[in-house]
C-alpha cells in the first residue's frame, strides 16, 4: 500500500495574499463620517435660531464665540457656561486664542438684558470687538 504524495505545483497553491480592497473602502467611509460629525461639532453646541442678515462681514481672525439660546442657556467656544462663570471663561479664553473679538450668536427670540449683560462682561473681561451673528438671506425675502 503506498500512498500518493504530489509535491508538483499544480493549482493547489494556497493564496496568502490580503485583499486590500474591503479594508480601504471602510477606511474611506469612516473618513467622511469623521470629516461631516467634525464639521457639525464646530457648531456652538447650542440651539440658537440667529436672527436674519444681509450683509456679510469677511472677518476671518481667531475670535470667541459667545451663543445665548432664547431660555437664557450660555456656552462659550460650545461649552455651557453660568451667568456667573462667564468673566472667569471669557477672560480664560481670549487669552487662550490672542484675540480681543467676540461674537455673539444670540437667538432672535432672546432676552436683550441678558445681551447686554453678556456685552458688558466681556468687556470687563478685556473684549474690544463685538459682533453679532445672523443668518445670510436674499435681497428678496
Amino acid at each position: 500500500m503506498s500512498m500518493n504524495t504530489n509535491n508538483g505545483d499544480q493549482d493547489e497553491n494556497i493564496v496568502s495574499d490580503i485583499n486590500m480592497t474591503p479594508l480601504i473602502d471602510i477606511m474611506l467611509v469612516l473618513l467622511i463620517i469623521f470629516m461631516v460629525s467634525s464639521s457639525a461639532a464646530i457648531e456652538s453646541g447650542l440651539d440658537v435660531n440667529l436672527p436674519d442678515t444681509h450683509a456679510v462681514s469677511d472677518k476671518t481672525d481667531a475670535i470667541l464665540v459667545i451663543s445665548l439660546t432664547k431660555t437664557g442657556d450660555l456656552a462659550v467656544q460650545g461649552n455651557k457656561v453660568t451667568m456667573e462663570q462667564l468673566h472667569d471663561v471669557v477672560v480664560q479664553e481670549l487669552a487662550k486664542l490672542k484675540t480681543d473679538s467676540v461674537i455673539l450668536e444670540g437667538d432672535e427670540q432672546a432676552n436683550l438684558s441678558a445681551v447686554m449683560t453678556i456685552m458688558d462682561t466681556a468687556r470687563n473681561a478685556g473684549a474690544k470687538n463685538f459682533s453679532i451673528a445672523a443668518k445670510l438671506t436674499k435681497e428678496g425675502k
